[in-house]
């Protein structure tokens, strides 16, 4: 993902152009949006004001390069001595484990290849029922591993009455109508897809690149997702989003269609705020489901925000425990406006996500968030 990030000074940064952010090999890991202007001279109050959602909180600082009280590096010693090598060899026994799992149903079983995709999201009888509660229990103990002992969930809101415009509706009809075709989440950290995984076994989009890494390539094929090459704009795109509204519009009309996980923000965030959404997966015009995750902590955030995917994960490892609560809202119904209107309903549902979960509305987006990450090295980046 990003960079490795410099230690931000308290003085001003003043932005220097650079052709983008990148580590050893030469291969870019963030590359900035084309014009974006910003001012030359940003202190850092400026800059936290600006960005907060990416904004880091916890003892480690920004971008985990703080400087730690005793305290915390005697803990993080003790962490990286006794857990971390547990836990990673754990992690990846799991992952082997749901690997042969995965290889073992999908033996002598053709893909479906449509679209340009590859995936057996829709393989049924015992290999999907294998795949799923094997799934959703190592994912679980996944979770365990990470220091997520204990996940706080809670459910509110109204059952839905049994009409439908105004209408009686037979028991079969009302099903479908109290059916989400998808599950809409705020983005937080990577942790939000295990949890995700562990509670409804969705399918996700993900990078193109994701299905021909090893062990995870065919996972993700088993779990149904939706390949986009983020490159690439125009027609990939729209194909995409065609296949995600297909597959939103099934699992709400099938039951034993594997339901959809959308992160409509884009991005994450420090897990305070939530970004605008894309419109695009509400064009199904199917119900959905909102779901707010919170990491609350004590030293080290969860939140994926501004630190490199590896020394966040170092860190995240060498914490005794972790906590995750998730607010479950009920199925969000689009009125025929917002089914007109995907822009509507986008915010509509991210208004109410906001409201409910406490959240602060955010105008900034992932291009602001490259910005950002840009301005704490100190440069401003082109493409």
């Amino acid at each position: 993902m990003e960079s490795e990030l410099k230690i931000l000074s308290p003085k001003p940064i003043e932005l220097q152009p650079e052709p983008v952010i990148s580590v050893g090999d030469g291969r870019p890991l963030l590359k900035p949006e084309p014009n974006i202007a910003l001012p030359h001279v940003l202190s850092t109050e400026e800059l936290e004001r600006k960005y907060a959602a990416f904004v880091r909180h916890d003892v480690y600082g920004t971008m985990g390069m703080g400087e730690l009280p005793w305290t915390e590096k005697i803990l993080l010693a003790l962490g990286l001595v006794l857990l971390v090598p547990l836990r990673v060899v754990a992690g990846i026994a799991i992952l082997v484990i749901y690997y042969v799992i995965c290889r073992v149903c999908t033996t002598f079983l053709a893909p479906n290849r449509e679209d340009g995709q590859e995936d057996y999201a829709h393989m049924g009888g015992w290999r999907r029922a294998v795949i799923m509660q094997s799934g959703r229990f190592l994912t679980r103990s996944m979770l365990f591993v990470f220091g997520f002992y204990r996940i706080r969930e809670r459910t509110t809101g109204n059952q839905v009455d049994g009409q439908l415009n105004h209408e009686t509706v037979t028991r079969d009809q009302k099903d479908v109508f109290e059916r989400p075709g998808a599950i809409v989440s705020n983005h937080v950290s990577y942790i939000d897809i295990l949890f995700h995984m562990s509670s409804s076994f969705p399918s996700f989009v993900a990078k193109r690149s994701v299905a021909k890494l090893p062990l995870v390539g065919l996972i993700s094929k088993c779990l149904g997702c939706v390949y986009v090459q983020r490159e690439l704009k125009s027609s990939d795109f729209k194909g995409v989003s065609g296949v995600v509204n297909e597959r939103i519009w099934e699992a709400h009309q099938n039951e034993s269609a594997p339901k959809f996980m959308l992160f409509p923000e884009g991005t994450t965030t420090n897990g305070g705020y939530i970004l605008p959404f894309k419109s695009g997966a509400f064009l199904a015009k199917a119900p959905l489901l909102p779901v707010i995750l919170r990491y609350p902590y004590q030293r080290l955030s969860p939140a994926w925000d501004s630190i490199s995917g590896l020394r966040h994960l170092i860190y995240l490892l060498c914490q005794f425990v972790n906590y995750i609560e998730v607010m479950q809202l009920p199925v969000y119904h689009p009125s025929e406006q917002e089914k007109e209107d995907p822009k509507l309903y986008a915010e509509n549902v991210r208004k109410l996500m906001a409201h409910e979960g406490n959240l602060i509305l955010s105008d900034i987006s992932l291009a602001e968030k490259r910005v950002y990450h840009a301005a704490l090295n100190g440069l401003f980046c082109q493409q």
